[in-house]
């Protein structure tokens, strides 16, 4: 069995990835990224809250670092956050947390950082499976499946069949 090497946060805000790894409890991971459908995916939602960042008074942001604790940085595949200068790695729970699923994706790895967003403060987590064309939206501990995303007391949302309808045919 192989032996992680151990990093100190220090070590690994001054180091750069490509791509970028998350640093968990002093341990490097290796997030799934470069699958057509995901990259998509994050493309289209980008674009949506893009357009709309003067409309709903918010700022995005992609593979964004976030500081959720003392001891782990987490790569999330979009932040929203309201305006205002921003570091460059985030330390304030951001408004809305997206990650979008790859086919290697695991439940516990999904719902393990899903947590560390929430424990973080972050207001609203939205989970996109683009495989199964379904996503799941959390604020607190309740997790609700909807074509529909959105924060809660915000104008933020965003409708899934408009999303999913711009992948393209499955191969």
């Amino acid at each position: 069995m192989a032996t992680a090497t151990l990093l100190s946060i220090d070590e690994y805000l001054r180091t750069s990835y490509q791509p970028d790894c998350e640093y968990v409890d002093g341990e490097l991971r290796g997030r799934n990224v470069g699958k057509w459908e995901h990259a998509r995916v994050q493309l289209l939602l980008t674009v949506w809250f893009g357009t709309r960042e003067t409309e709903w008074a918010v700022m995005a942001s992609t593979e964004q670092r976030l500081q959720v604790s003392a001891t782990r940085v987490r790569v999330p595949d979009l932040v929203v956050l309201r305006p205002g200068p921003q570091p460059d790695v985030l330390q304030n729970p951001s408004l809305l947390v997206v990650e979008i699923l790859s086919p290697d994706d695991s439940y516990s790895d999904t719902q393990e950082r899903a947590g560390d967003y929430l424990t973080m403060g972050v207001e609203t987590v939205w989970i996109v499976d683009p495989r199964t064309r379904t996503g799941r939206m959390c604020r607190g501990a309740e997790w609700i499946a909807c074509d529909r995303l959105e924060v809660h007391g915000t104008p933020v949302y965003v409708d899934l069949p408009v999303i999913f309808s711009g992948i393209g045919d499955r191969a």
